[in-house]
């Protein structure tokens, strides 16, 4: 059963089982919430997520399809761990950086690129990941 957690520690997550998805995604909120220029994440079907310890917080904004999306991080040292919302039904999508295991990284090559047209122009596209200008079809 793949573990993580945040930077600090506090929270911990795990799921079991395969990943749904794995995907990039280049919109604005992504690149705010990672500081970075985009973040790669896992879709993990919601039975198959527990949240093992810890409390953590949560920012709920609309997102650009107009439906709310919900930031889950720890309020210690600011680690968002996963984001779910009504685009998504029970999924979470989880922040592949905060697994303990490097090989869950290793394997979170993305199947996907999200936001594609937000990419930073000297970010290289993902070789064989589908390019989509948002969100997949639900």
């Amino acid at each position: 059963m793949p573990q993580g957690g945040c930077l600090c520690g506090d929270v911990r997550i795990s799921y079991d089982g395969e990943p749904a998805m794995q995907a990039t995604c280049h919109c604005a909120d992504c690149r705010k919430i990672t500081g970075s220029t985009y973040s790669t994440n896992v879709i993990i079907p919601g039975p198959a997520f527990s949240l093992v310890s810890g409390s953590p917080s949560q920012f709920k904004k609309t997102a650009d399809s107009g439906k709310e999306i919900t930031s889950h991080f720890c309020s210690k040292c600011g680690s968002t761990l996963w984001r779910d919302g009504a685009s998504f039904g029970d999924a979470k999508v989880v922040k592949v950086g905060v697994m303990d295991d490097k090989s869950i990284v290793d394997a979170a090559k993305p199947a996907a690129e999200l936001f594609s047209g937000g990419r930073i122009n000297w970010v290289a596209k993902t070789e064989g990941a589908g390019q989509l200008d948002g969100m997949p079809p639900s």
